[in-house]
């Protein structure tokens, strides 16, 4: 794959960099036009929208530094190198829904009615930004000899080179493309605010802890040997979020719970 897109000289493009901005992007439009199309401030979305890239970069990379600690302990000023790959995606999300709900419970934003408005959004930023992780050999698989399997041969990659690996970065893209079409179909059918959000974590949390089984990235384990530290973060997810969706399901509280 080619980590760097284009240089000129001391300048360098990183594709990394520039599909996750891409994901960014695309997810920050669709959030503002569908807010706009349920009647709140697309200005407030977008202000929001802000706030989440700046705390889930932040709570990504920092994850990332603590899961490869041993790495940046040798190499201090790596962790700030953050274009050339290496975010945990559970630490963006975690910082992100904390900022999230402290944003809209300052700008009396109703917190699940926007939740529902963003897990799409989410979704369809994570399908386009883990292309970049793909060209920048981040977050690679195993070794395989499955017929689709990608040998990485850039110098510049992360990935081992002149190794069939399963392309576990296109599947997890796929993941949350299948996800973005599910979370578009439910929108149009859901009976509660909240319902969206928490379907998202459900869906994501099982894809995700089953693409970790063919990670061959060093990831940290949780449970040596048995559960990698995304998973196990993904079954506290998963946890939470079939007890949301099932608790405000039943007691059709979520479109009643905004700021006060």
């Amino acid at each position: 794959m080619h980590p760097i897109l284009l240089e000129f000289g001391f300048i360098k493009i990183f594709t990394y960099g520039l599909l996750v901005a891409s994901g960014f992007f695309t997810a920050i439009l669709l959030a503002s036009h569908q807010g706009k199309k349920e009647g709140l401030d697309p200005q407030k979305i977008i202000d929001l929208c802000f706030y989440l890239l700046v705390a889930s970069l932040l709570g990504a990379r920092l994850m990332y530094v603590v899961v490869e600690y041993k790495y940046f302990i040798a190499h201090p000023l790596e962790m700030f190198k953050f274009w050339k790959g290496g975010l945990v995606y559970y630490g963006g999300l975690i910082l992100g829904m904390i900022v999230a709900v402290l944003y809209m419970k300052r700008k009396a934003l109703p917190v699940w009615k926007v939740a529902d408005i963003l897990a799409p959004s989410i979704a369809i930023g994570q399908a386009i930004g883990r292309w970049g992780c793909f060209f920048a050999g981040c977050c690679y698989g195993v070794k395989t000899d499955v017929p689709w399997a990608i040998v990485f041969t850039d110098p510049n990659s992360l990935a081992p080179l002149g190794i069939p690996l399963h392309p576990t970065q296109i599947y997890l893209s796929i993941n949350a493309l299948v996800i973005f079409s599910i979370l578009i179909w439910l929108r149009k059918r859901k009976s509660f605010d909240g319902q969206i959000i928490w379907a998202y974590g459900v869906l994501y949390s099982i894809g995700r802890f089953v693409i970790e089984y063919l990670r061959g990235d060093d990831r940290g384990y949780a449970v040596e040997s048995l559960f990698s530290t995304s998973q196990f973060i993904g079954i506290i997810f998963f946890g939470i979020s079939v007890f949301m969706f099932i608790s405000m399901g039943k007691n059709r509280t979520g479109s009643s719970l905004s700021p006060k």
